[in-house]
Formats: structure tokens, C-alpha cells, sequence
């Protein structure tokens, strides 16, 4: 039996260390790996299913061709499928040109050997790609204008926090290595605050809960900012030495009344003078903002307002006080940090037209022109179920005449390809990646041969690019031989370009780079046009058009639609899945068998709806059935259904959900989905399209 240090390279914060065993081509085993001190207690369930997912009998191991006849899938052989391919590619480049192929990649697995991809459709004259990303990039954004970078203190100091302001995330389920060091600190007398919608399980551990209307977050933010001004409870020499625009922050907050702030956010004034009186008194303090407030179509603006009271409280650059956001100090390979990389090009480069919104996928694909889509290539991504309105993107997709699809499961979007490459696995190619919450590079190895008739994505492009005709030498300069021995050499010489990583030594466990800082902006030097935190940004204006100061607006409400329906649909991550990964498996669905939709008990009443009743929830985007699930514990005129469930399984919240921008950083206005929910009597598991 052989052990080997690896690290899960999927979208998730904890990015965990752990050990895997592995006997005869198998893993059979997985262990903590206590070096990494942001995940010393080893993966989660999930992490521990790998070994479930790795040998799943359900598992694309052959290349997959779909019968037009019966619209099933049959096996095929890489011979067959990559003379099609090839015959298909060059098709479209011939008769439409290259930007008749869309290239869709998204963040099922990270790592260095990812840029490859991209490298083919470079090598073959380009495809249509696309700016933006469904997760984040409206709080990067945020924070990039007001800071200067992403970053923030190493996740073990929390520690050290007096207070901890969990403003709209759930570590307890969707970061649970956060709550190590929360917990220490609860431990040692430290408050925690948790703002959220829902009662969440770490709201459990929390002293004050406050439950905001969805979107108005902001407007609770400034309103706290103002009594902490008023009150004279902020830090006057941090923000004179420190802070720019800090007076017309104060005059614009100033015009706001503490009455119209608890209309605006249905949060009592009591409690939001409970909180400012928390944040003012209590230092060191942590804002931990979650990802799903910036999922509004204000959510740019809205993190401006939250790290306003970071900024104002001089909670920035010390041990326990940290604007707890991002993480980006191991992205030490990328050559264009986020949220920069989800721009598009100012001036296009005539290979890659990045011309369709990730956000606006669905709407942007129909209206492409000149060319029209003809193809897409789908590989880390399950479009179908993760992005915006589904619906419409499926026409979109079956409008197209060719599609193919990468991946290790039938999933949604693969039921809709032409042909499925079976995708490599986490074990079966080497590769580094980093994370976006502990400040680690971490080696993740290839530990078996791959399964079946399974060839890494790397080696697809490498066979595909022969097929198509490009010599040897042509084809690397773009793509590196079949073999991990090839991937191995690119990966030591990306290593080499930093002397404190060594190849050999990551083999054994994660390596901190020597960018990292241990208390970020310990420096207080901040990479903006002012030098100093910009509460007052020239460039929020000239960039995104949105006001130069951290300001309240409402949200977009599906355009809308707020009137029409009066049900705010929040769809947050769970424990049981990152997005739509993992929860095919067996060892999930013991825990997480269906969909359902959590709804409080009056309004559930009003509507005539009992514990399991199965309902329908709709808009004029779509519906779908599903059991409905009665507590106390959701803000009213709130209904929850976590993202990730495949329409298989049940229905996917995008059915509901517009395609539509952020404010800044061109993140997708998820939550910005008004629903109604009725009594459905007669029980569906499927989703009826409209």
C-alpha cells in the first residue's frame, strides 16, 4: 500500500490537505493531513467520498456517442470519436470560421494544467469564449477598489478575533474548517454576530442573529456605519492616516434615518443599534462576508458597505481584525489575477471573442451573430443546471448543431451533447493548485492510471490536434506530450520560478509562498490610486458607472418581477455538495435524497401548504415540483432551495432564475429571483419545461 499527499482541487474554500492510500490502482483510503493548519482535521464528507466517486460504477470510462435514432448513448472508441471531431472542428472553422465554436470551462477542477485547454483552441485559430463567472467577482471587485488586492489573515488567526461578524455565510456547513478556529475564539470569550436570512446551524453558536430582508444588506451596513459616526466609536487616527474619502462617507451616510434603514431591511432599530454598539466597542473585530450577498444585482455596492465598517473600526491589518473575503496569495502562477481575468478584453485579440456573459449566458448565445454558435465544447462545468435560466439556455443548446461535453458523469448538460469524453479523475493527472481561503500551494499527484479508456483533458487535446493535422512541433508549442511524465516537467519548471517551493517537498505536504503575509495589510500599504483604503473610488464611477461611495440601491428584483411575486428565492450552498459535484453519489444521497424548499410556517399556512406537501415553485422564468419543508427558522417571504440539484434529481433553482450582471466585477444576479409557491396535489420528481 502506498500513501501519497494530495489536496481536493474543487470550488470550495478549504481546498483540504489529506492522505490517500492507494493499493493496486486503487484508492481504498483517505486520512487528515495535519500539516495544512486550515484543514488539520482532514476533508468532509464530500473529501471522503473521492473514494466513492473514484470507483462509482457510474463513472464515464468511453467515449459516449449519442444515436439519433434512439437518443441513447453508445459506446464508442477514441479512433472513431476523434476522426469526428476533427471532421466537425474544421467544418466550422471552414464554413463559419472559429468563432462559430463556443468554449465553455468553469471551476469543477482547479489547477495549472486547466491553461492547456485554452492553449488548443488557441493553436487551432480560437472560439468564442466567455467573460464574467457565476461565483464571486462582484465582492472581488469590491474589495480590489477599496483595498488594492484580495487577501486576507491566515484562517488560524480568527483566533485571535474579540468579535466575529458573519454576515450572510454558513461556515458551520459550507466552510466547516472556519469553525475550528471560531470556536476557539468563542472559547476564549470572543461574540459572534450572524446576519442571514435563515437560522443557519452556526447561527446556533451565535449571540445576536439578525435576519435582513434579502438585498438590503447594504443598507443595514451604512446604517450602522452612521450611529458609529454619530457615536463617535470609529478609529480617527487609523482613517487619517489610512483612509481616503472618509468625509464624504460620512456626510452621505449621514442623510440616512435609522427608521427608514429598518423599513428598508425589516431589522428592528433596537437590533441595529445592538450591532453598531458591538462593532464600535469590541476590537479586534472580523467581518466575514459570505458569497451570496454579492449574488445580487447590487452585490458590488454591498460589500463596499460592509468593509466601510471594517475600515471605519481601524480593523484592518492586525491580528484578529480582518476584512475576510478572499484569499488570493496563492495565485502566485496567474499571470492576470481575478477579478481582472473575468474582464473582457478591451480590445480583441481576434482568437478569443469574449463576446457571451457568463451571466447572461442563455440570452447572449441565442443573439450571438456574425457568426452564429454553431458547436460548443463543454469541459469542468454543468452549464445546464449552474447557470441562469435554464430553460432558455437549453434551447439555446439544442439550437446548435454539435456538442460536446467532458466529463466523469451524465450530468444535465452531458445528456444534451453529441458526445461525452469520459474526463480524467482528481487522482489520475498531476497538477498544483492553490486556494482561495488558506494561503497555501499544494501538489496534487497522480496516484493511479487512469480508469478505463479515460485520457486526461491534456491528452485529448494532444490526439485531437494530431487527427487535425498539426505537426509534432507545432502542437507543442501549445500542449505538452501524452504521459504524466510531461505534466510533471511543465509543473517542476512553473515551480522553479519561486525559490521557496520545491517540487520534492510538496510531494509531501502544502508550502506557504514567501508573498504570504500572515496578518494582511500588516503593511497598511494598499495598492490603490491613492495609496491609501479608498472609501471614495474615482474608479468604481469610471469603471462600473455605479457611485464613487459605498451606497445603498436597490436590487434589480428580476426585473421586476418583486411586484408579481412576493417570494424572495435564496438558493445557498450546502454541505452535501459544491454545486452540482457529488451529489450522484450513493454516500450523499443517504443525506441528501431530494430537493425541497424551506418555507416559514405562516407563510406556508397562508397558502394552504403542510410539512411535505409537494408545491410548485414559479415564476415567469419557469417552475418546477418539489416537497416543501416548514420551520421558523427562514425570514418570512423567504423560501430556500440550495443550488447544485440536477433536473434528474428533481429540478435545478435556475429554472427560476434570470440572467443577469452585478453592479461591478460581471458576477450573476442569482438571487435577484422573486418566486410564488402553491399547492401542487399531484406529486412530479421531474421538472415540466414551459
Amino acid at each position: 500500500m502506498q500513501v501519497f499527499s494530495t489536496a481536493c482541487p474543487r470550488n470550495c474554500y478549504s481546498t483540504c490537505s489529506f492522505k490517500i492510500h492507494v493499493e493496486n490502482n486503487k484508492v481504498i483510503n483517505i486520512d487528515p493531513h495535519p500539516e495544512n493548519l486550515a484543514t488539520p482535521e482532514g476533508p468532509c464528507l464530500k473529501g471522503l467520498a473521492y473514494i466513492e466517486r473514484a470507483n462509482s460504477p457510474d463513472r464515464i470510462l468511453d467515449p459516449l456517442i449519442k444515436n439519433k435514432n434512439t437518443g441513447k448513448f453508445e459506446k464508442s472508441d477514441w479512433k472513431t470519436v476523434f476522426s469526428i471531431l476533427a471532421d466537425k472542428i474544421q467544418y466550422f472553422k471552414n464554413q463559419f470560421g472559429n468563432h462559430s465554436i463556443l468554449f465553455y470551462a468553469s471551476s469543477g477542477m482547479s489547477g495549472l494544467t486547466n491553461k492547456f485547454s485554452s492553449n488548443f483552441w488557441k493553436m487551432i485559430g480560437g472560439a468564442t469564449t466567455m467573460y464574467g463567472n457565476l461565483c464571486w467577482p462582484a465582492g472581488l471587485e469590491a474589495t480590489y477598489l477599496t483595498m488594492g488586492d484580495n487577501k486576507h489573515n491566515a484562517p488560524w488567526d480568527l483566533e485571535n478575533a474579540k468579535l466575529i461578524v458573519m454576515w450572510g455565510k454558513n461556515a458551520a456547513e459550507t466552510n466547516i474548517h472556519q469553525m475550528i478556529p471560531i470556536d476557539k475564539a468563542l472559547a476564549k470569550g470572543a461574540t459572534m454576530v450572524v446576519i442571514d436570512p435563515r437560522r443557519t446551524q452556526t447561527a446556533e453558536k451565535a449571540s445576536l442573529l439578525i435576519q435582513p430582508r434579502p438585498g438590503t444588506d447594504g443598507a443595514l451596513a451604512l446604517g450602522v456605519a452612521k450611529i458609529l459616526i454619530e457615536q463617535n466609536q470609529i478609529d480617527h487616527d487609523f482613517i487619517e492616516k489610512h483612509v481616503h474619502g472618509y468625509e464624504e462617507f460620512a456626510k452621505s451616510v449621514h442623510q440616512y434615518r435609522i427608521a427608514d434603514i429598518a423599513e428598508i431591511t425589516n431589522v428592528g432599530e433596537r437590533f441595529i443599534y445592538q450591532l453598531a454598539d458591538l462593532i464600535g466597542s469590541i476590537k479586534p473585530m472580523t467581518i466575514i462576508p459570505g458569497f451570496g450577498m454579492q449574488r445580487f444585482s447590487n452585490g458590488g455596492q454591498t460589500i463596499r458597505c460592509l468593509l466601510a465598517l471594517s475600515v471605519i473600526t481601524g480593523n484592518i491589518g492586525k491580528k484578529g481584525a480582518c476584512w475576510h473575503y478572499a484569499n488570493l496569495q496563492s495565485y502566485v502562477f496567474d499571470e492576470v489575477k481575478e477579478p481582472m481575468s473575468y474582464y473582457p478584453p478591451k480590445v480583441p485579440d481576434g482568437i478569443f471573442r469574449r463576446s457571451i456573459s457568463m451571466a447572461k449566458l442563455a440570452e447572449d448565445m441565442n443573439a450571438t451573430k456574425d457568426p452564429e454558435l454553431k458547436m460548443i465544447w463543454v469541459e469542468r462545468g454543468n452549464p445546464v443546471s449552474q447557470n441562469p435560466d435554464t430553460n432558455l439556455l437549453l434551447k439555446a443548446i439544442r439550437k446548435l448543431e454539435f456538442r460536446v461535453v467532458v466529463d466523469q458523469f451524465m450530468t444535465d448538460t452531458a445528456l444534451e451533447a453529441d458526445i461525452i469524453l469520459p474526463a480524467k479523475n482528481m487522482f489520475e493527472q498531476s497538477d498544483i493548485i492553490g486556494s482561495y481561503w488558506n494561503p497555501y500551494i499544494q501538489l496534487k499527484p497522480k496516484v493511479v492510471e487512469p480508469a478505463g479508456e479515460v485520457k486526461p483533458e491534456t491528452e485529448i487535446y494532444y490526439w485531437l490536434a494530431k487527427k487535425m493535422g498539426y505537426p509534432e512541433e507545432e502542437i507543442l508549442k501549445y500542449l505538452p506530450k501524452p504521459g504524466n511524465d510531461a505534466i510533471e516537467d511543465f509543473l517542476k519548471e512553473k515551480v522553479k520560478e519561486f525559490p521557496e517551493l520545491d517540487y520534492e517537498q510538496l510531494k509531501k505536504g502544502p508550502i506557504l509562498a514567501n508573498s504570504h503575509e500572515e496578518i494582511a495589510f500588516s503593511d497598511l500599504k494598499f495598492n490603490t490610486p491613492s495609496g491609501k483604503i479608498e472609501l471614495y473610488s474615482k474608479q468604481a464611477k469610471e469603471i462600473w458607472n455605479v457611485s464613487p461611495l459605498p451606497t445603498y440601491v436597490e436590487t434589480l428584483k428580476n426585473n421586476g418581477n418583486g411586484t408579481k411575486y412576493p417570494l424572495d428565492l435564496l438558493s445557498p450552498n450546502t454541505k452535501n455538495r459544491i454545486h452540482s459535484q457529488f451529489n450522484n453519489l450513493k454516500i450523499i444521497k443517504l443525506f441528501s435524497p431530494e430537493p425541497f424548499v424551506e418555507i416559514h410556517v405562516e407563510d406556508a399556512i397562508s397558502r394552504n401548504v403542510r410539512d411535505n406537501d409537494y408545491v410548485k415553485v414559479f415564476n415567469d422564468n419557469g417552475y418546477f415540483i418539489l416537497k416543501a419543508k416548514l420551520n421558523y427558522c427562514i425570514k418570512r417571504k423567504c423560501v430556500s432551495i440550495s443550488n447544485g440539484w440536477w433536473i434528474q434529481e428533481g429540478g435545478s433553482t435556475n429554472f427560476l432564475s434570470k440572467g443577469l450582471e452585478t453592479d461591478m466585477g460581471h458576477g450573476t444576479a442569482f438571487h435577484d429571483t422573486m418566486v410564488e409557491i402553491e399547492k401542487y396535489d399531484k406529486p412530479i420528481t421531474q421538472k415540466k419545461n414551459n
